[in-house]
């Protein structure tokens, strides 16, 4: 039965399970964005050079908190980045002494500042041993990076080349795929009993690879992982409005300057931070599934993370269309806000 058409809803606060903050001017202007709405995030660990250490995740979580408004009740579950020479014991410490909460896995080459990713699986095993001890998440960037496998194809190829066999051989490590984008994903964690999750972005929930490609290439639209064919959105709001606890939001917001768009090689990302909770809304209702938005973006992924869901609660309410503001002014250059194509009517009541 779909749900009734309210104009007001109440859940509890969100948490966004994948947020970039960059680090610097451009953190000073982002942070608070995503402060304003949601109560924790995982922060991404791929600054350059990349946070690989307790000592590095701690000292940006420092630098986070000083980039927040004062009284900010946002928290930064911060990750580490896997290398070929992560330390084990290092993971360990950062795990007891609540330093890090997850570890990220960049295959190396599949992402902005992904370089220093892993190549050789075989060499990370005893951090992925080590995690499957202590109950610590790894969070995946699920493409190969295989020049010959088509750039619409790497998802599903990951799942065979690199995921059946890190869980073959470390069954007891609780993975989140990050991101997903394709039917393939969706359907390889519904087919999964135990320790496997994944995040949804608001992104992919709303464009598909013509919103990037058709009548001219937009790179406001452009991100890692690219947007598939419509039967993959279809997927992923399918999976998402499902209230299936293994899948949650991950916004993976990551802001870039115009001037880093725009140009003939430009970056991959797309800035969510400020309009995620009404675009989500908008997608929720048109399914008729607007209460299972809670479970989404509230619920699912604390019990994941085996994390008590906020106490706070946020309203929305439904009216005339929200303004957002085009862009944002940083000290490093203004990033445009993602653009869903249609009128937001939902917004956080202040």
């Amino acid at each position: 039965m779909k749900d009734a058409r309210p104009t007001s809803i109440t859940l509890r606060r969100p948490d966004d399970w994948h947020l970039h903050l960059r680090d610097g001017a451009m953190l000073d202007a982002v942070a608070p964005e995503s402060a304003r709405h949601f109560g924790r995030a995982i922060i991404m660990p791929n600054l350059v050079p990349p946070v690989v250490t307790a000592a590095q995740a701690e000292a940006y979580r420092g630098r986070i908190r000083a980039a927040l408004p004062e009284g900010s009740g946002f928290t930064p579950l911060m990750t580490l980045y896997l290398t070929e020479e992560t330390d084990p014991e290092d993971v360990r410490r950062a795990h007891r002494d609540g330093i890090a909460t997850a570890v990220k896995l960049y295959p190396a080459g599949a992402t902005t500042n992904s370089a220093s990713g892993v190549r050789d699986f075989d060499k990370v095993r005893p951090v992925l041993e080590t995690m499957a001890e202590i109950g610590m998440p790894l969070c995946v960037h699920g493409e190969v990076t295989d020049g010959a496998i088509d750039i619409f194809d790497r998802e599903a190829a990951f799942i065979d080349r690199v995921l059946k066999p890190i869980r073959r051989k470390t069954p007891d490590l609780r993975i989140v795929m990050e991101h997903v984008t394709t039917a393939d994903a969706v359907d390889y964690v519904r087919d999964s009993p135990r320790n496997l999750a994944a995040t949804i972005t608001t992104h992919h929930l709303i464009i598909n690879r013509n919103h990037i490609l058709a009548g001219g290439i937009k790179p406001h639209y452009y991100c890692l992982p690219v947007a598939k064919r419509e039967r993959h959105r279809v997927a992923l709001v399918q999976a998402a409005v499902s209230g299936d606890p293994r899948f949650f939001l991950g916004t993976d917001s990551a802001p870039h300057s115009d001037p880093a768009k725009l140009q003939p090689c430009g970056c991959a990302g797309i800035f969510t931070a400020p309009n995620t909770m009404s675009c989500l809304a908008e997608v929720f209702e048109a399914a008729g599934r607007l209460g299972a938005l809670e479970a989404f973006t509230s619920l699912n992924g604390p019990r994941f993370y085996k994390l008590p869901p906020n106490e706070e609660t946020i309203t929305m309410v439904k009216g005339d269309p929200v303004t957002y503001p085009e862009r944002i002014e940083t000290g490093d250059g203004p990033v445009t806000l993602f653009d869903p194509g249609f009128a937001l009517h939902w917004r956080v009541e202040d």
